[in-house]
């Protein structure tokens, strides 16, 4: 979660300033909830100590008074310069917005369009909870200036969040950010923010409900993308974690033929406290409690699980007596083996087609890319710049050579429908390859076990560490510079052969099979991140999280067998958490 300082006008005097003026404009409600935090001293210096700004999420935090916090004057704030940047650059501007299932979503819904409707702006809003694919895929249906979700996506339940994207459906990428972080910046939110009651806008056509027909163009978008291969002989448990996937997923199954599904009865519906699934993160197997219950009990091949917005997907696979949760990378290098298959076995071409993943992600793509010839460019972290891509193949008249774009947190997309990353397209695809390799007498873990008899034995770990409240953002930034400025030379025994500053803004995209000056890769633009690479496909990448106030390192292991890659990754692993304190 990145943060800003405070503009200069909200300055003056202080945090006791900052509160007398939020006091004297506060509801009775907003009153009660700044008297309580002014017995918390910790916790009422971190939620003004500075303002909430734009991370690979967009605007995210926890919801409570202050300029650190998510409530109706961030969200007043931050829609009312918006609005000024895109009146200052179109003529006659309208935007999109949906929300999740999370608390104040439709309060925050009804702020935004109300301040895009008192600056002329008109807004097109989801009457309903709606995932996040479907808000991009709205932007480009509807030919809108710029698109707002309100969701914290898979952060715990005390959070939400307010992503933007472009008049492309695309997520806003760091120059555009930027802008829009600036003019924010010139916004008070007690005396610049404009807006009018929501029903007066309705009633001057200021906004407009997005009716049902837009969700039927999505899913015809998504079905048209299928294989065709039919799914009839798969039992699938579902679990949408009490979020926006419980009207979607299930229409995608019965698509593709799976008829023997079930929903997790109490996740099926919108909770926005997410009372059985504090965090309903799929990527945690305790959020998944419920859903693996489901699946034993109906001893169903897969259990699919997607997070509050439905763009992230969680897989976990029959193997055995028992399920084995797949890691996104997992997922990620099963799918693009899956599209890569079939392109083949119609004797397509792949040394035209392109794979999109991030430096983050595992590095056993490359070894793929290297064995089917497909083109494989690498973009930063966050699913926009994956977006950003496809963009750029449209601009050039080649967004056909779009094959499929993964990052290894969960997030996978084939087709150009959207600019984000889509559950709802990757649960058809993983019913799809898993019926395809069920063909052959395996399950997906299997079938994960044969690439890695083919390619070698890649594995990939995840180490998150939080650093809550002022004094952790601190140390943040300290465990950083001090990574950079004195950066290890060997971990477990391996020496670093190579380290990458990302945030030198000049970085070239690491690719394979790309033609020279083909123009498509373009330099990575400025980003906190370190990059130690031990080579023999090992590596460890280090930054802070865009979203929570946590650093995150993701450490890449192999060995030429299942035993040597689970020692490798767990020396890396230990090595690398001592590292970051």
């Amino acid at each position: 979660m990145q943060t800003t300082e405070r503009s200069p006008h909200l300055t003056n005097g202080g945090i006791p300033r900052l509160i007398d003026r939020w006091k004297l404009h506060a509801d009775d409600n907003e009153r009660k909830e700044l008297l309580l935090l002014e017995q918390n001293p910790d916790e009422l210096e971190d939620s003004f100590r500075c303002d909430l700004t734009f991370g690979t999420g967009g605007l995210r935090g926890v919801m409570g008074p202050g300029t650190n916090r998510m409530n109706v004057r961030t969200v007043g704030k931050a829609t009312q310069g918006l609005a000024n940047c895109l009146n200052a650059r179109f003529d006659h501007p309208s935007v999109a917005i949906a929300r999740d299932t999370r608390t104040l979503g439709e309060q925050f819904m009804r702020v935004v369009a109300s301040v895009l409707a008192a600056n002329g702006i008109v807004a097109h809003v989801y009457p309903e909870p709606s995932p996040t694919p479907t808000l991009s895929f709205a932007v480009r249906e509807l030919g809108c200036s710029a698109g707002i979700c309100i969701t914290a996506s898979h952060n715990p339940a005390e959070y939400n969040g307010y992503k933007v994207y472009d008049e492309t459906g695309c997520q806003i990428t760091t120059a555009a950010a930027s802008r829009i972080q600036e003019a924010i910046d010139d916004v008070d939110p007690f005396d610049d923010v404009q807006t009018m009651p929501f029903e007066k806008a309705l009633e001057q056509g200021m906004v407009h409900w997005i009716d049902a027909d837009m969700h039927a163009s999505y899913l015809d978008a998504v079905i048209s993308l299928s294989n065709g291969i039919d799914c009839s002989s798969l039992t699938v448990a579902y679990t949408p974690l009490n979020g926006t996937g419980a009207a979607f997923v299930p229409e995608i199954l019965k698509a593709i033929g799976v008829k023997r599904f079930e929903l997790e009865p109490v996740q099926a519906l919108p909770d926005s406290s997410f009372s059985t699934c504090r965090r309903p993160n799929p990527e945690e197997r305790e959020a998944l409690t419920r859903g693996l219950d489901l699946a034993k009990g109906m001893r169903a091949d897969l259990l699919l699980a997607t997070d509050p917005d439905a763009d992230r997907l969680g897989v976990a696979v029959r193997h055995g007596e028992g399920y084995t949760l797949l890691t996104g990378n997992e997922v990620g290098i099963l799918l693009v083996d899956h599209l890569c298959s079939i392109a083949r076995s119609r004797g397509e071409r792949l040394d035209d087609r392109i794979v999109a993943t991030t430096i983050v992600s595992s590095p056993m793509v490359d070894a793929l890319a290297k064995d089917y010839g497909f083109e494989l460019i690498r973009t930063l972290t966050g699913f926009k710049f994956i977006g950003e891509l496809i963009d750029r193949l449209e601009e050039d008249g080649k967004s056909s050579a779009f094959l499929f774009g993964f990052e290894e947190s969960y997030g996978f997309l084939t087709g150009t429908y959207a600019r984000d990353k889509d559950a709802m397209v990757a649960t058809m695809l993983v019913c799809e390859a898993a019926t395809r390799h069920r063909s052959k007498g395996l399950d997906l873990v299997e079938a994960l076990d044969c690439l890695y008899d083919r390619y070698g034995h890649y594995r990939s770990k995840l180490i998150s560490i939080s650093y809550p409240g002022s004094k952790g953002s601190l140390h943040m930034h300290e465990i950083m510079d001090s990574l950079r400025n004195d950066p290890p030379t060997s971990i477990a025994g391996t020496s670093v052969t190579k380290i990458v500053n990302y945030r030198s803004g000049t970085t070239p995209p690491p690719t394979i099979n790309i033609p020279e000056n083909d123009g498509i890769a373009k330099p990575l633009p400025s980003s906190d991140v370190l990059e130690l690479d031990l080579g023999n496909n090992e590596s460890v990448f280090i930054r802070p999280s865009g979203t929570e106030p946590k650093i995150k390192a993701y450490v890449n292991a192999f060995g030429f067998d299942k035993d040597q890659a689970r020692t490798r990754i767990d020396s890396l692993s230990g090595e690398v958490s001592r590292l970051m304190g």
